[in-house]
C-alpha cells in the first residue's frame, strides 16, 4: 500500500467496477475526471466540460444515486485487454502488481482508484487505448504521461501518497515489440499543489450549487 506524504489518506478494499466500487467514489471528484476540473473555457467562462462534471456531482450527492454511463466499445475492450497488459506488465518487469482500492482524501470530497499498487510506494495506471492514442504513446519521451492523463497520475500520487505512477498502454494489434508501452511518471509536488488548489476550489463550487438548490 502508498505511503501518504501529504495526507492521511484512507483507502477501501474493493474491487474496481463493483457496486462497492462505485459506492466508494460516488458524489466524490475522482482523479480520473481531474482533467475535467482543469479544463479551461473560453476567456474567463467555465468550460462546457467542467460545468458538466460539476453538474453531475451535484447530481449525485442531491440523489444519492450514480450516474450510468452508456458503455462503448472503446470501454469494453479496456475492460477486456486491461488483465492481459496488467499479466504484460508482471511478465516484462518482474513486478507483480498487487489489487488497489479506492483511496479517499481526509478532508476533501476526493478519490482515486489506481488499476495496481507497485513496491516501492508506487502505482500502476493502464490504459488499453485505440491505435492513434497508442502510436502517440509509443512516441512519448520517458517520464512523459500523455497531458491528458498528468492530473490523473498525479492526482494518485496526490491522494495515495505514491512516489510513482507507471503509466503502461497497450494495444495487441501492433507488432510484438511496440504492443506495450510503459512510461514511469514520477511524484512532482508543485503540480500537485496546484491541483489540489483547483480541485478545492471545484468542490466549494459543488457545495455553493447544492446550497443554492436547497435553498439553505
Amino acid at each position: 500500500q502508498g505511503r501518504s506524504q501529504e495526507t492521511d489518506w484512507q483507502m477501501i478494499e474493493v474491487q474496481q467496477g463493483t457496486e462497492q466500487w462505485f459506492a466508494a467514489r460516488l458524489g466524490r471528484a475522482s482523479a480520473s475526471m481531474f482533467h475535467a476540473i482543469l479544463a479551461k473555457g473560453r476567456g474567463k467562462t467555465e468550460s462546457v466540460v467542467r460545468k458538466r462534471y460539476r453538474d453531475q456531482i451535484v447530481q449525485e450527492r442531491l440523489t444519492g444515486k450514480r450516474i450510468e454511463i452508456e458503455t462503448n466499445p472503446a470501454m469494453e475492450r479496456g475492460v477486456r485487454l486491461e488483465p492481459v497488459a496488467r499479466n504484460l506488465y508482471w511478465l516484462k518487469t518482474g513486478r507483480k502488481p498487487k489489487e488497489a482500492g479506492v483511496y479517499l482524501h481526509p478532508e476533501l470530497m476526493a478519490a482515486a482508484s489506481p488499476d495496481g499498487l507497485l513496491p516501492d510506494n508506487g502505482g500502476l495506471e493502464i490504459k488499453c487505448p485505440g491505435d492513434k492514442s497508442h502510436t502517440d504513446y509509443l512516441n512519448l519521451p520517458p517520464f512523459t504521461p500523455p497531458e491528458r492523463y498528468a492530473p490523473q497520475v498525479q492526482g494518485q500520487m496526490w491522494l495515495a501518497g505514491f512516489d510513482y505512477v507507471d503509466f503502461v498502454s497497450y494495444n495487441p494489434d501492433f507488432p510484438d515489440e511496440q504492443q506495450f508501452v510503459c512510461r514511469r511518471i514520477h511524484r512532482d509536488n508543485e503540480y500537485i499543489a496546484m491541483l489540489e488548489s483547483e480541485v478545492s476550489r471545484f468542490l466549494l463550487e459543488v457545495d455553493a450549487d447544492i446550497h443554492n438548490f436547497l435553498g439553505k
